[in-house]
């Protein structure tokens, strides 16, 4: 009974397991929440059904395919760790026999899978012409990640259930020109993910505080991040034993039986181009690398000097223009860049851009916490041109209306308070219908609600009034707007904490040989099998009888004799072994 004895030897591997083994390895196995199995030998039987095994199959890599029959090398393969893994095979990486068989059945249907991988040459070098239009490349594509990053920084990216872009950002994404298509925002999205730059929170794309931290690294080490957290979440298919990736013209073959791997792999390939990894062919047809990027494909650490040396050289100031605007010659560095954009609108997106201020940017920036004087040593320190004018105005009028209306947190009742010297304005905010939703009641020459602080500050900033948050001292406090992601949650033990729970109370963890021997007995019961059963007799002697076996109960099997022609009662603890019989 090989199959028998892979279920059996596989449902004691189980119980050993930890939830957090158990719950990653089901995850990747796709095994619903819901599973109805009682015990360990119901988790292996599924784990090995015919259905179960082709579903893994057609998602394993071409290594581990060949694994399966041992033509990939030892058991110590990756190829068979992955099987492992899978818990298609032992610990030993020998695929159990179901798997085998199901492999073989696929072999005569599709025997190309199984051959060995493809080689693929390693890309050539790239010669000085290629080498400037991958940097160039590349720093748009830095230009545009940095866009998306900054966005989801002020306000979470709205996810859609597929994981995806919502059609309202892709829109407005593509009409600002940050990207030329909804796939290119998506493809940023990924590899900021990877980066751990953004993260997933509920049904938002949130950025954490590492990607906060990225937004002020200089370009060549915002490159180096990237690339480097994009090396380390590729597929184990992809990746060599020294840490590195395989040539990237060979990552779509690398699961020949996964439909939605050419799409996957199609977008790590552009992903790849995109950041400067691979481009291109020379004249002799072979894919180019440009010099930084050899290091990272051996399994190095990213060495961003050579693409630094490509890329445009940062600047450190602009000229202010009395249309209140500001021109950067060049690419502003990054710290100088985050904060002229917390008061003026990015209008060009080139090397050269143009940045403007308005009454609503300027008045977000004091939002935000700045005031006239930080605002007018900021600029003053950056402009080339001192402060024209219109925008010297345009600041002290901001600050003028800046912090008209203000809103604290009654410690007491926990309550929001909204106050303002400017009667009118406390009377026009109070019918405001935008601000309904607040409940919003007078109280005492103010207004009063049950709402957040943050939740009616951001509200009333949306509504263009001159909002200023300030703690029980009356001191201005600096709000700031957006949702921090923590980091990737860790395998997901809650989402099968029921099935796990009912698997390590089902029996079989203590005494797995007794567990095992009656749920072989009552599947011969079952059935009403015929099968040979070994007893140990009083004086220590064994004996086998041949059964028609017909109860199970109280600790005792029930079955006919089919030599003797008598029904016998036997022991289980007097059982030894049980077999299938003829």
């Amino acid at each position: 009974m090989a199959e028998s004895s892979d279920q059996r030897a596989l449902a004691t591997r189980l119980s050993g397991m930890s939830d957090e083994q158990l719950s990653m390895a089901f995850r990747r196995r796709g095994v619903s929440t819901g599973a109805s199995w009682h015990d360990w030998f119901d988790a292996a039987e599924g784990l090995l059904d015919a259905a179960s095994v082709d579903r893994a199959l057609t998602r394993l890599p071409r290594v581990a395919l060949r694994a399966v029959s041992g033509d990939a090398g030892d058991s110590g393969s990756a190829g068979a760790a992955d099987l492992s893994a899978l818990l298609l095979a032992g610990e030993d990486g020998v695929a159990y026999g179901m798997v085998r068989e199901r492999a073989a059945a696929l072999a005569d249907v599709r025997p190309e899978v199984f051959a060995p991988t493809p080689e693929v040459m390693a890309p050539g070098a790239a010669d000085a012409a290629s080498t400037a239009a991958i940097a160039e490349r590349v720093f748009r594509t830095l230009s545009a990640l940095a866009d998306v990053v900054l966005a989801a920084s002020l306000a979470p990216l709205a996810r859609t259930g597929a994981g995806g872009i919502s059609a309202v950002d892709r829109r407005r994404f593509v009409e600002a020109e940050i990207v030329e298509s909804a796939e290119q925002l998506e493809d940023l999205v990924a590899v900021a993910a990877s980066a751990g730059l953004l993260s997933a929170v509920d049904r938002e794309w949130a950025a954490t505080d590492e990607g906060d931290a990225w937004l002020r690294l200089t370009s060549a080490a915002r490159w180096a991040a990237v690339v480097e957290g994009f090396r380390s979440t590729l597929p184990e298919a992809l990746r060599t034993p020294d840490g590195g990736y395989q040539p990237v013209a060979g990552w779509l073959d690398a699961f020949p039986l996964d439909a939605d791997w050419p799409a996957r792999a199609q977008q790590l390939q552009r992903t790849a181009v995109a950041w400067g990894l691979v481009a291109g062919h020379d004249a002799t047809g072979l894919s180019v690398e440009p010099a930084w990027a050899t290091p990272l494909r051996l399994g190095e650490a990213a060495t961003p000097a050579p693409l630094a040396a490509e890329l445009p050289a940062e600047i450190d100031r602009v000229y202010l223009q009395a249309d209140l605007t500001a021109i950067a010659p060049g690419p502003l560095a990054p710290e100088l860049d985050l904060r002229l954009r917390t008061l003026a609108r990015r209008e060009s997106r080139a090397q050269a851009s143009t940045y403007r201020f308005d009454a609503d940017t300027v008045a977000g920036a004091m939002t935000g916490g700045e005031t006239a004087a930080s605002l007018t040593e900021f600029l003053s320190g950056l402009s080339l041109t001192g402060i024209p004018q219109p925008l010297a105005y345009l600041i002290e009028s901001a600050a003028a209306r800046h912090g008209r209306v203000t809103v604290r947190q009654d410690a007491a009742t926990g309550h929001t308070l909204v106050a303002s010297d400017d009667d009118a304005m406390l009377a026009t905010i109070e019918v405001d219908q935008s601000l309904r939703p607040l409940g919003l009641v007078t109280d005492d020459g103010g207004l009063v609600t049950r709402v957040s602080r943050d939740s009616v500050y951001w509200a009333l900033a949306d509504a263009r009034y001159p909002v200023m948050a300030v703690d029980g001292a009356g001191d201005a406090l600096p709000l700031r707007r957006g949702r921090r992601a923590g980091a990737d949650a860790a395998p997901p033990v809650a989402d099968y904490a029921r099935l796990l729970a009912i698997l390590r109370s089902g029996g079989g963890g203590g005494d797995a040989d007794a567990a095992w021997l009656e749920r072989e007995l009552d599947l011969a019961v079952r059935s009403r099998g015929i099968i040979v059963v070994d007893v140990r007799l009083p004086d220590g002697t064994q004996r086998s009888f041949t059964l028609e076996a017909s109860g199970l109960g109280g600790g005792r099997l029930r079955g006919r004799d089919k030599a003797a022609d008598v029904e016998r009662t036997l022991p289980l603890s007097s059982i030894v072994s049980v077999r299938p019989g003829t």
